[in-house]
């Protein structure tokens, strides 16, 4: 059977830094909406209590939000793999234009902020974040040789840092944009719809993927298929690491939402856009560092390089009690973004080209299922020790990654022998 070779005529960049710098501008208005609603609740009248009622929101936001896409994100994955390759990243991206315009309701007609979990729905319904990031990812690996792909999807990794660090900048200024008629935040919320709207057009109508019979690419493939039963092993370790890795991640950086917004930090909108600017450096340093330790170093060693970098910032994390240590502490996170594209391109390798979209959606739903347990969890740990040490969730995440470096020590031992036994039989 021949094996599809996938051209991409026009670049998916512009779709990755529009669609970004629009969820940047999201991020930052539904952060500073959510913290304005419940300051000026009289039923939430103290600090405490503020930080439960947004940690709760955000926490069943964001349950919401991940739940939902499962069974759709599947679908759109096996459509992806069976040649329809524009599917997995359209849909998504109509259902970000949908659920976004649900913020600009909520400010422009005083709606309710529970409003935005319809919202949270409509955007998983069409896929979320895992249809759209996996298609992205595995039309980027299909367009690409093994040995150019782990600098190829940081490179993408690269595009969408730089368009989250751009847009943050600017979002807490756009937020505070009004005029007698616009309250503030409708036009940065309205750019950011716009924005979506642009990447639908460009996404579906210019776009372009040509496919062609891959002799070549047969060949790689029939040689994984060959070699798959030896890389199961490998393939159950890289989903470990990057499970617990997200866990340790994913539940650090929602807590830390809430965390910024309380005292003593007690962030306004401008500063909410420089913190999340400061996350987004992280992409372009760990592009940089890719770039540099690839040369001397192994992928299984550039995973732990990464890990090591957030396990510390994170740990740091803990301790922070004013806004300059905050920085300090996103500085020890240098590297912190290496883990995961280095591990979705391991796991490419471990697999035939026609899988890739199957199995880099089953890590992001990997992810997503996982999230449903980590998120309350992590959410009553912080509003259990919210009084005594706040930052507690942070040392959580510290002792996570350290365990997630396991079974990648693992993976790194195991594919240095492999490299060591065909050295030796050539």
């Amino acid at each position: 059977m021949a094996v599809l070779n996938y051209n991409v005529r026009m670049y998916i960049e512009p779709v990755v830094l529009c669609a970004q710098v629009a969820s940047s501008f999201y991020d930052t208005g539904l952060q500073s909406v959510v913290k304005e609603r419940y300051e000026n609740n009289p039923n939430f009248n103290d600090t405490g209590s503020q930080q439960k009622a947004i940690s709760n929101f955000y926490m069943i936001y964001t349950m919401v939000g991940k739940f939902v896409p499962i069974i759709p994100a599947i679908i759109l994955a096996k459509c992806g793999d069976r040649g329809y390759r524009k599917l997995p990243i359209v849909v998504p991206l109509i259902g970000y234009f949908i659920a976004r315009m649900f913020l600009v309701f909520v400010i422009v007609f005083n709606w309710p902020l529970e409003v935005m979990y319809g919202g949270a729905v409509v955007h998983g319904l069409c896929g979320g974040f895992s249809s759209y990031w996996a298609g992205v990812i595995a039309l980027v690996s299909l367009s690409t040789s093994e040995e150019e792909r782990s600098p190829r999807i940081m490179r993408m990794e690269l595009v969408y840092g730089l368009a989250g660090l751009v847009g943050s900048l600017a979002s807490g200024h756009l937020f505070q944009l009004y005029t007698v008629k616009l309250k503030c935040g409708v036009i940065l919320v309205g750019l950011s719809v716009a924005l979506y709207v642009f990447c639908l057009l460009y996404s579906t109508f210019v776009l372009q993927i040509a496919c062609s019979s891959g002799t070549s690419q047969r060949r790689e493939s029939v040689g994984i298929l060959e070699r798959s039963y030896r890389n199961t092993t490998n393939i159950a370790l890289l989903f470990a690491g990057a499970i617990l890795y997200d866990v340790a991640v994913g539940g650090g950086m929602e807590i830390l939402v809430s965390y910024v917004m309380k005292e003593p930090l007690n962030w306004d909108a401008k500063q909410i856009g420089y913190g999340n600017a400061a996350g987004f450096v992280i992409f372009i340093t760990s592009f940089l560092g890719v770039k540099l330790f690839s040369r001397c170093f192994s992928d299984a060693s550039l995973i732990m390089i990464g890990m090591v970098s957030f396990c510390s910032g994170i740990y740091f994390m803990a301790f922070v009690t004013s806004t300059y240590m905050f920085y300090l502490a996103r500085c020890l996170t240098l590297f912190a973004l290496i883990p995961m594209p280095t591990i979705r391109s391991l796991l490419s390798k471990q697999v035939e080209g026609s899988s890739y979209g199957v199995t880099l959606i089953a890590l992001q739903l990997s992810f997503k299922l996982i999230s449903l347990a980590y998120t309350p969890i992590y959410t009553k740990v912080y509003q259990a020790t919210l009084d005594v040490f706040p930052g507690f969730v942070f040392t959580l995440s510290s002792i996570i990654t350290f365990v997630a470096m396991v079974p990648i020590c693992i993976v790194g031992c195991r594919t240095a022998h492999r490299a060591y036994e065909r050295i030796e039989g050539n």
